[in-house]
């Protein structure tokens, strides 16, 4: 049954408060980063009026969704601000369209969809704004000031804060309104399914590409002049280490151990085995 039988349709003018909404809670997303989930508090405060407005009737059924939907949003999350404008917009949609139809949305294509945006949408933000529109903007904005022009601080602010907010507020806009769109026709056609079965291979892959570039443990070891086994190990299985000790972290996530009480084993473990020669 619908738990958003109540909730009235946004009028224009809450649907302009909504969009801008996206934008300012995407530039505050980093404010609450944490190791545990990076950004996930931040999208929380992102998504939190939407929620809000879903679940506010008071009911103890909606409630329970309501919790539902707070503790869902606290899975991680990382992404570029700028682009995280467009993942709130479909997130926003989705969890409307759950409401509307709790027996039919399965909740946990929400956060497979947000996972499968993260990656793509944070390689195209960071190269974009960071990499791209901040070096020329104030590599343009200096040379004008070098020659004592006022307009290079100014031009430098301009080219860097425009295009991003253009960004960010059309891209919460399209996420949000393409977004009702694409779920009901997905609803429709019932490819939903299929739809998380190809993000969940997406985030899959993400994760993958994440353990193998930012996880740097290799093994020093030698025995003789001729054997290494890291260059046996990589013959064999390029960073087989650093999938192993995901595993184990993984393993221990599923025991219940605490991410402060992993985070010490990490360092410990640093701090053992470099000394040992065992791993570099």
């Amino acid at each position: 049954m619908s738990v958003a039988q109540n909730v009235p349709k946004l009028t224009q003018k809450e649907l302009k408060k909504r969009y801008w909404s996206f934008v300012w809670r995407s530039y505050a997303i980093q404010a609450s980063w944490n190791y545990e989930g990076q950004m996930n508090l931040g999208f929380m405060y992102g998504i939190a009026p939407i929620i809000d407005r879903i679940y506010g009737d008071g009911r103890p059924e909606t409630l329970e969704m309501k919790k539902e939907a707070y503790k869902r949003h606290l899975a991680f999350y990382n992404c570029t601000p700028q682009t995280s404008a467009f993942v709130l917009g479909i997130t926003a949609s989705m969890e409307e369209e759950y409401a509307r139809k709790p027996d039919e949305f399965d909740p946990n294509s929400i956060n497979a969809v947000k996972s499968s945006l993260m990656g793509p949408l944070s390689g195209v933000g960071d190269s974009f704004f960071q990499g791209t529109i901040k070096i020329l903007a104030f590599g343009l904005g200096i040379t004008f000031a070098k020659q004592g022009n006022i307009l290079g601080p100014i031009l430098a602010v301009l080219i860097s804060v425009v295009p991003a907010l253009l960004v960010t507020y059309y891209g919460g806009k399209f996420g949000y309104s393409a977004g009702n769109t694409f779920l009901k026709k997905l609803t429709a056609e019932g490819i939903m399914d299929r739809a998380m079965y190809l993000v969940t291979i997406v985030g899959l892959m993400v994760i993958g590409a994440m353990i193998a570039s930012m996880i740097g443990i290799t093994t020093p070891l030698h025995f003789g002049k001729a054997f290494s086994l890291q260059k046996t190990l990589d013959s064999i299985f390029p960073q087989m280490i650093p999938l192993a000790f995901t595993f184990f972290m993984y393993w221990l996530l599923q025991k219940h151990v605490s991410t402060g009480w992993i985070l010490v084993i990490c360092i410990v473990l640093g701090l053992v085995l470099s000394p040992l020669g065992i791993f570099a």
